[in-house]
């Protein structure tokens, strides 16, 4: 009789079983051998059994396994302060386009293969040739220079997986991507593939990238503009051609070239395919409030918060921000009504809450859907407007708000060579022809005040103090450095102003509050950024002066009766350019008007900017009422009734009387000689003339 057993020698994934006949009673002496080569043969037996496992399991899984449910988040969407949607972050001015793959032309699908993955119709899902050489390329650059995905491992990755770069993360991408060349054929997953994938400017799939990028659907792209769009996914940001023009025609170049070493196309039609310009449409703002403000938050994102393009288009996330929209809208209907009569004539608003940086309204033009460039984040002459930086300097250097300079034309003096000088007037010749104080200067905005105080000052120190306010690093120690030469953007004098209404403490622009998930799960929050670098006395002091440009006499008078609430403030005006600024408690405004030739404003042009400003502040006093200035502004000043002819205490003989405000011990102590009281001792009268001499 004849016994059927096992040959494990013989065992192999392939062949799981061999059946040997062998001989019932075999000879006595090859028994202890028998039982060797047995123990020698379960390490084969077990690996092998093991692959063949893993292998029939995998196959399994493969066909039975239902596919995860796709996670393509929706875009994320930008809120306004009452939780309202301003825009959703895709494509601006269009949806998101499906396209079916015969709406494809066939050049766009080979320029895809050919530069994304040349072996895609050959590979199950992974490319292991293609991974090892990605491998290599890496390890020999010491980074990333090449990726080894396939088409259907990104499209695996974009539907179902997010984008943590884990071990288990790409071997689930992997899995995934077998999973779906079992279920779907090779056009389908190109299809889908082509309808998931960024391609920049907030484009999700060729559809929308088409229109986006060409203004026309996808199925009538050339091949020029297929190779150009087939070459954004690799760095959406990188070859924007919108952006980076060269970038983006090399990155064709590289196109057409993987397309004639696909075979795809020839050599002729690459190189006529390159020499066809390509005509590109400006985007316009699908949001219909504060498109201004959107591509600002936009750029906070990636800038502050670090979120990338995925982050942004796909992560589906709610970005609450302190945008107040009936502020907002009323800044663009003031902007559109005051600039309607001077064509060209640009403008731009920054409303912010001077406590904690909150951005409240924002406009960087007249039209975005003509214009979208920013002029809130533009540099312009500030003009008078920073004037402000040199008194605060001037109060951190010793000077008080009774320091006085002789309002008149003025030639100074700036070294021992001779011809060196600076010769300074005022706007239209206006001169007082006598002596002004700190207040007197500016609410006048007395120009040889502002350069008699910088120049005392130091330059050098009226710069530092400017820095210290969030004004750019890069201006120099010149006189004219009062007069506001050295561009700033209507943003940083915002932020710098609100220095001065906040008691001292530098806040920084916070175009976003929080970030949430679509559950409302809190993922990041404006950090608590203030830092105090003025001392609060001295943006007291500040304060009150400021408060006397919108009074008689005062440059912001015209435009006073328009607001219902004190206001503190500063006008503006070079050759080009028109600036007011100023503030409450809650509010501060800064509003700049001009063109963006550089061209000389009209008469007429240059008076433009104080009405945005008044009718812009009125309506955040409205809604932001505050109870004054002096909640928040006296503490540590004493009000001093002070002589403006001599600059010394007002006794109740002076005919004029400045109220200045100082911070203890450093108002005047001597009484006016030139008035003294009726009934003061003589000795007294004598005392305080001599101690005038002194400065006493």
């Amino acid at each position: 009789m004849r016994k059927w057993r096992l040959h494990p020698l013989l065992l192999t994934p392939a062949t799981l079983f061999r059946i040997t006949v062998e001989s019932p009673h075999p000879p006595h002496t090859d028994e202890p051998r028998r039982i060797l080569r047995l123990f020698q043969a379960k390490p084969m037996i077990l690996i092998s059994s093991s692959l063949a496992g893993f292998f029939l399991c995998t196959l399994g899984y493969l066909k039975y396994a239902p596919l995860p449910k796709g996670i393509i988040m929706d875009p994320s969407r930008i809120l306004a302060s009452d939780g309202k949607g301003l825009a959703d972050l895709v494509s601006a001015g269009v949806t998101r386009q499906v396209v079916t793959l015969a709406d494809i032309p066939l050049s766009l699908q080979e320029a895809t293969v050919a530069i994304e993955d040349r072996q895609f119709y050959a590979h199950h899902g992974i490319n292991l040739k293609g991974i090892a050489r990605a491998l290599l390329a890496n390890v020999g650059a010491g980074h990333v220079v090449q990726g080894g995905s396939t088409i259907t491992q990104q499209l695996a990755k974009n539907l179902f997986l997010t984008s943590d770069r884990t071990l288990s993360r790409k071997m689930r991408e992997m899995l995934l991507a077998m999973q779906l060349e079992w279920h779907y054929t090779k056009p389908q997953i190109l299809s889908d593939y082509l309808n998931v994938i960024y391609y920049g400017e907030g484009a999700t799939g060729i559809g929308t990238a088409s229109l986006s990028y060409f203004g026309k659907p996808v199925s009538r792209l050339t091949l020029a503009e297929s190779a150009m769009l087939a070459g954004l996914p690799k760095g959406p940001s990188l070859y924007d051609p919108l952006l980076h023009p060269k970038a983006a025609k090399e990155r064709q170049h590289t196109v057409l070239s993987a397309m004639v070493h696909a075979g795809f196309i020839t050599t002729a039609a690459a190189r006529a395919a390159e020499r066809q310009p390509l005509t590109y449409i400006r985007r316009t703002a699908a949001q219909t409030d504060a498109p201004y403000f959107v591509d600002a938050a936009t750029r906070d994102l990636k800038q502050q918060f670090h979120l990338t393009s995925d982050d942004l288009y796909r992560g589906g996330l709610m970005i609450h921000t302190p945008l107040d929209v009936t502020l907002s809208r009323h800044v663009d209907q003031i902007i559109k009504t005051k600039l309607q009569p001077f064509p060209g004539l640009q403008a731009a608003v920054v409303v912010m809450d001077p406590q904690n940086g909150d951005i409240l309204a924002y406009s960087g033009g007249r039209d975005y859907r003509t214009s979208p460039y920013d002029r809130a984040q533009a540099m312009r002459q500030p003009g008078s407007t920073f004037k402000a930086m040199v008194y605060a300097a001037a109060l951190e250097r010793g000077k008080t708000p009774a320091t006085r300079y002789k309002s008149a034309p003025t030639v100074f003096s700036l070294s021992r060579t001779p011809g060196s000088a600076y010769l300074v007037h005022n706007f239209a010749d206006d001169y007082a022809y006598h002596n002004l104080d700190m207040q007197q200067a500016i609410a006048r905005s007395d120009n040889v005040y502002a350069v008699h105080t910088a120049l005392d000052t130091g330059l050098l120190h009226v710069i530092k103090t400017a820095r210290a306010l969030g004004l750019p690093d890069d201006m120099k120690p010149y006189p004219s450095l009062a007069l506001g030469v050295f561009p700033v953007s209507p943003l940083q004098m915002a932020r710098a102003y609100a220095v001065f209404a906040n008691g001292g403490l530098l806040v920084h622009p916070h175009f976003v509050s929080r970030i949430t998930d679509a559950q409302g799960h809190v993922l990041r929050r404006a950090p608590d950024d203030r830092l105090q670098v003025l001392r609060p006395g001295i943006a007291a002091q500040m304060t009150q002066m400021l408060t006397h440009v919108m009074k008689p006499g005062g440059t912001g008078y015209r435009v006073a009766s328009l607001l219902t609430e004190p206001v503190a403030a500063k006008t503006g005006t070079t050759d080009t350019d028109a600036w007011m600024v100023g503030y409450t408690p809650r509010a501060v405004c800064a509003v700049w008007v001009g063109y963006d030739q550089m061209r000389p404003l009209s008469s007429l042009a240059s008076h433009v900017a104080a009405p945005i400003f008044a009718n812009v502040m009125e309506q955040a006093i409205r809604e932001r009422p505050s109870s004054g200035f002096l909640a928040t502004a006296t503490s540590g000043i004493e009000n001093v009734a002070i002589d403006p002819e001599t600059g010394q205490r007002a006794t109740s003989m002076c005919p004029d009387r400045d109220i200045l405000p100082f911070r203890a011990g450093t108002a005047p102590t001597v009484t006016c000689v030139a008035h003294p009281e009726k009934n003061a001792p003589v000795w007294e009268r004598a005392w305080n003339a001599v101690r005038s001499l002194f400065g006493g």
